[in-house]
């Protein structure tokens, strides 16, 4: 497998707080990596540092073979880099169709009419303004919106924050999808348990260091290990169905 994303002793600050202490990753074509941790050890501010938004002081960030350290996030976009960020960050005064148009359309599998098939209810809502939608049906929308980009490579900030198990399971279906089809995928994600059984290797961050990097499968084996490291239980749930 060829490198898509290579990240090498990241350094971030916001202002003067020392964020990204040294963060070195990797995500490889038809993969998904996870990034767990505790709250505030800095999962966002990697995401945020590898998509330009806000760049690390220290460092190198190679996604397809090049070097994008520094680059602006539209231009890092135009790679073929589809974000999705925590919160969704849709436009609530654009119609679901329109939110979908907003984004420069690219040639490959995820067009208007794909899209509406794969999430049914964004076609039923197709004419309600985004801030009228649910949860669920904005984390479609912002999933969406980033696939019409048709992208090589992914970038996940919790997608199964406030959904009800029934849709999280709809988003993990087609992550693993994009995988099966060679994309690669970088997840954060909150519940441990839902990121390691899809994940392929998982990274844990901890005060802003890389504290341990492995397979996802030896991880989700060691309950205790992840509960220290990530401050989170594996303990089945309801949710735990998506597998």
């Amino acid at each position: 497998m060829s490198a898509v994303l290579v990240a090498e002793d990241l350094q971030t600050y916001y202002g003067k707080s020392h964020i990204l202490h040294g963060v070195s990753l990797t995500v490889n074509e038809g993969e998904i990596v996870t990034l767990l941790g505790r709250n505030g050890a800095g999962k966002t501010t990697t995401l945020r540092s590898l998509m330009g938004l806000t760049p690390p002081k220290q460092g190198r960030i190679q996604i397809f073979g090049q070097d994008v350290t520094g680059w602006p996030a539209y231009k890092i976009a135009r790679l073929g880099v589809g974000y999705v960020p925590e919160g969704r960050k849709i436009f609530g005064h654009l119609t679901v169709h329109d939110n979908l148009r907003v984004p420069a359309l690219t040639k490959g599998r995820w067009t208007l009419e794909t899209i509406y098939k794969l999430f049914p209810r964004l076609d039923e809502r197709r004419s309600s303004k985004g801030g009228q939608l649910s949860g669920g049906e904005q984390e479609m929308l912002a999933i969406a919106r980033a696939l019409l980009l048709n992208p090589r490579f992914l970038i996940l900030d919790e997608p199964s924050q406030g959904l009800a198990p029934v849709i999280v399971e709809d988003v993990m279906n087609t992550i693993r999808t994009m995988r099966d089809e060679g994309i690669a995928v970088l997840l954060v994600e909150q519940n441990a348990w839902l990121a390691l059984r899809n994940a392929d290797r998982a990274y844990v961050l901890g005060d802003g260091s890389i504290v341990h990097e492995g397979p996802a499968a030896e991880l989700a084996a060691d309950e205790k290990r992840v509960k220290a490291l990530a401050g989170a239980s594996l303990e089945t749930s309801a949710i735990d169905a998506v597998t």
